[in-house]
């Protein structure tokens, strides 16, 4: 069972493009919480930021080339978290 429950794409300037996907998923040890997610800003064709749960890899985020550990609480604090990243990352 996976069930998209979001979905946003943006092109919010001509270097930037963000775009969240959610997905409701079955509970099982690699998805406790009963989701699967991706959270992607692009710029110029590159990521530079990215917040996902896939491979098993369990929750984590990418900033340029780094990937770093990401303590998951909720889909709003996710979302939250994001948008405040995106806004950091695109101001530079």
């Amino acid at each position: 069972m996976s069930e998209l429950v979001f979905h946003d794409k943006k092109i919010l300037d001509n270097e930037h493009l963000m775009e969240i996907r959610i997905w409701q998923v079955k509970k099982d040890k690699y998805n406790p919480e009963g989701f699967h997610y991706s959270l992607v800003l692009i710029k110029n064709t590159k990521r530079i930021l990215g917040y996902d749960n896939h491979e098993r890899k369990g929750h984590h985020k990418h900033f340029h080339d780094k990937e770093l550990k990401y303590n998951f609480e909720s889909v709003d604090k996710l979302l939250n978290d994001f948008y405040e990243d995106m806004q950091g990352m695109m101001l530079k």
